[in-house]
């Protein structure tokens, strides 16, 4: 199982990190070890002093596909849910600094928060979800799958052109704005439509 991840994917996330806008989806990717398992608390690693909480839609693959046409991405994914995608900020700035890749920064064990699936055909439209992050009973991130610069379908079939997708592969679509350092104790839940879909401790 590999997990694709793309980057800049809405304007205001992309305006508060000062970063360009992409003419084309920015993707990194995390190896599965990056999976925080079930029931785990998130461990600040030592290496970093500044982790930032990152909330996502994320969809899992569930058939073999290789340059999809966006027309018929749906027929690859029939669950979604939110996840995190746990960022060493600090660490990815040097990185960046030095043109060098982010894997250091993104890909570390743990850095990959994986929510409950649903099934999207219990959405009205993909296009239109909100999803929140709360950390400590307090509402940090909000968004809406609507102000995505590339729509899940879109995005699915961007990534296949490099990449052959296979049964279990996950897609992180993007952070919207609020991402900010999570601290020992803090609580982080995630939710999709109003349905809480997972909930970690940092330690």
């Amino acid at each position: 199982m590999k997990i694709i991840c793309i980057g800049r994917n809405y304007a205001n996330h992309i305006a508060e990190l000062h970063n360009e806008r992409p003419t084309e989806p920015v993707v990194f990717m995390k190896p599965d070890s990056a999976v925080l398992l079930k029931q785990h608390p998130f461990v600040i690693p030592e290496f970093s002093e500044d982790i930032h909480h990152e909330i996502e839609i994320i969809v899992k693959i569930n058939k073999v596909g290789k340059y999809i046409e966006p027309k018929f991405s749906h027929k690859y994914y029939d669950e979604i849910s939110v996840g995190i995608d746990f960022t060493a900020r600090d660490l990815q700035s040097k990185l960046k600094a030095k043109g060098l890749p982010w894997e250091k920064a993104k890909a570390f064990d743990g850095s990959a928060v994986i929510g409950e699936f649903l099934p999207k055909n219990q959405f009205s439209s993909l296009e239109n979800i909100t999803f929140e992050l709360t950390n400590n009973n307090k509402t940090v991130q909000i968004g809406n799958s609507g102000l995505m610069l590339w729509k899940i379908d879109e995005l699915i079939s961007y990534v296949s052109q490099f990449f052959t997708l296979k049964i279990g592969d996950i897609i992180f679509t993007g952070t919207p704005e609020g991402v900010a350092a999570v601290k020992p104790d803090d609580v982080l839940e995630g939710f999709l439509e109003g349905q809480q879909l997972f909930r970690i401790q940092v330690k």
